[in-house]
């Protein structure tokens, strides 16, 4: 189901930029984006999907009770502590490991497959990696920029790695991925609009980053990669955003005054 969607929709960005690969002069493009005429159309593409059935899904699935809401996120956060697992000893970082071991040993237990979260009250926190984490922990660089047909924003170092994390997700078990496919489909499904329904409450502060939504998204995600994977760039730029956050506040309060 989503190869013929990701396959038409690379293809047509691919089209849309190379159409407009002069547009952006090249002493205006951004260093870290030197692709940035098909980025902005791929980023275009998504956007139409986004608003057109995303969003709206989003929006319908945000009225379900908070409990059902919850429990379906800490499901698929269970599923993606093995992922996580395995880029932490990947890393070296056996005492992450170990946590996450422990996590998933008491989720998927006590947790009712993961759907309550018994392991963090118990001081076993959820970790964050990938493998373009574990990529930039072995000291490769993030490239550049990069949109990806459906799946958003990425860097030429951890759009690869989404394959080799793929690998680890738990539902791509040879026998539900080929053997149960309805099921399989239907995980992905409820997934994606769990994720994008999570978004809803920091798109609106994200896009007031810029007055250009797509400098907005990739400013957000450069710096977010960069202080996941300790970048040199992540304090600076950290502060960066803090600083247009406070510019924000302050101008909302000034307004709420008027």
């Amino acid at each position: 189901m989503l190869r013929w969607l990701v396959v038409p929709g690379l293809a047509l960005g691919l089209l849309l930029g190379l159409a407009g690969c002069a547009s952006v002069p090249s002493e205006d493009r951004h260093p870290d984006d030197p692709w940035e005429s098909y980025n902005r159309a791929m980023f275009a593409f998504n956007q139409e999907v986004d608003q057109a059935i995303l969003r709206p899904t989003a929006v319908q699935y945000r009225r379900l009770p908070d409990p059902v809401q919850t429990g379906v996120g800490n499901f698929f956060s269970n599923l993606n502590d093995v992922t996580v697992l395995f880029n932490n000893l990947l890393q070296g970082n056996l005492h992450a490991a170990a946590s996450d071991t422990s996590r998933l040993m008491f989720n998927t237990t006590f947790g009712l497959a993961g759907l309550i979260d018994v392991a963090s009250p118990m001081g076993l926190d959820k970790n964050n990696e990938d493998f373009g984490q574990t990529l930039g922990a072995w000291g490769v660089p993030s490239g550049p920029y990069l949109q990806l047909p459906l799946l958003g924003p990425s860097t030429a170092r951890d759009a690869p790695a989404r394959l080799v994390d793929s690998q680890t997700d738990p539902r791509n078990v040879r026998s539900i991925r080929r053997d149960r496919t309805p099921l399989w489909v239907g995980l992905v499904v409820v997934d994606v609009v769990d994720m994008r329904a999570g978004l809803i409450d920091t798109e609106a502060m994200i896009e007031q980053l810029s007055d250009d939504p797509y400098i907005a998204m990739r400013r957000a995600y450069l710096q977010r990669r960069d202080f996941l994977t300790g970048g040199r760039r992540a304090d600076e730029r950290a502060e960066e955003m803090l600083d247009e956050l406070e510019e924000l506040e302050a101008l909302e309060a000034m307004e709420a005054e008027e």
